[in-house]
């Protein structure tokens, strides 16, 4: 059972403070019970810990590695590292006490072991609809959190940027979605890691058919000439976790790609890779990622 219809059919029950008796909420990878909200909370997932952030909830434990600005600026410096993302601090877990421990995504492998240690969640945003699934996320955390009004305020300003792009969709044209790493480039269209794009914000591909696998379709500069895309979004991977070496905009200066439709335009946006790929679900990322393709849209 994916963890959207878990949400949908179960509610998420979960008694918090005051509610009563414990109750059971299965998620994606079993069943998780709190019998009141959470005050020590140890976060393995970036998109879940971008949401908490806004919501104003404090967390107690984070990963160490790469995390953008944005994350990184509202953490006490003095908050105990509890591992990376790939691979928890057992012992650092065990130290902290967490009474909920977050995973997600990058982290999700990991939840059996961290499940031994504490009450812990899976927050894995579904590519399969992913929308309705990260909305979901929010709602949840909002319940947990005793957060439900600021929650649905955070909804309420995304839905409002979707909105507005939605509206720019059916004039905008067709567009590829480009990842770039290591001086390479791979393309990812409708029900990809990016489809969003097209599965839910109604931007038109410009290829269809495009490997969905989480590394997309690799690519070269002859494949975007080709394929002649009206508008080229491109993210830098290798930008968003730190790593040297040729940037996206020099590997696409290149006289393949500036006879591309996109590039005569100025239609080739460098989306801003922390959100795109570091963060991904969270609510933040999710309203500012969706409000730089807007604002491309209407002023391109």
């Amino acid at each position: 059972m994916s963890f959207k219809l878990s949400l949908a059919s179960l509610g998420f029950a979960l008694a918090l403070a005051g509610a009563g008796a414990a109750e059971t909420g299965t998620h994606a990878q079993g069943e998780t019970v709190l019998d009141a909200v959470p005050q020590r909370v140890a976060v393995f997932d970036t998109a879940s810990l971008d949401t908490l952030l806004a919501l104003g909830v404090p967390v107690a434990g984070v990963t160490s590695g790469v995390m953008p600005d944005y994350l990184a600026s509202r953490i006490d410096p003095e908050t105990p590292r509890i591992g990376t993302l790939f691979e928890p601090d057992y012992e650092a877990v065990n130290a902290l006490a967490p009474d909920l421990v977050i995973v997600g995504g990058r982290s999700a492998a990991k939840y059996p072991e961290l499940a031994g240690m504490a009450p812990t969640i899976d927050m894995t945003v579904s590519r399969g609809d992913y929308l309705a699934s990260a909305r979901a996320n929010v709602e949840t955390l909002g319940r947990i959190f005793d957060k439900e009004a600021e929650a649905a305020e955070l909804l309420a300003d995304y839905d409002a940027e979707v909105a507005a792009l939605r509206a720019l969709a059916p004039d905008a044209g067709r567009i590829l979605v480009i990842l770039t790493t290591g001086g390479r480039m791979s393309a990812h269209g409708a029900g990809s890691r990016f489809g969003v794009l097209h599965d839910d914000y109604g931007l038109a591909p410009a290829a269809d058919g495009l490997d969905t696998g989480t590394h997309g379709q690799a690519i070269s500069h002859e494949f975007i000439l080709e394929t002649d895309p009206d508008w080229l979004f491109v993210v830098d991977r290798d930008a968003a976790i730190g790593r040297e070496g040729q940037s996206a905009r020099q590997l696409l200066d290149n006289e393949l790609v500036q006879r591309s439709k996109a590039w005569k335009a100025g239609r080739v946006v460098y989306l801003d890779p922390a959100l795109w790929y570091l963060v991904g679900g969270g609510i933040t990322a999710l309203t500012d990622g969706a409000r730089q393709i807007r604002t491309a849209l209407a002023e391109g």
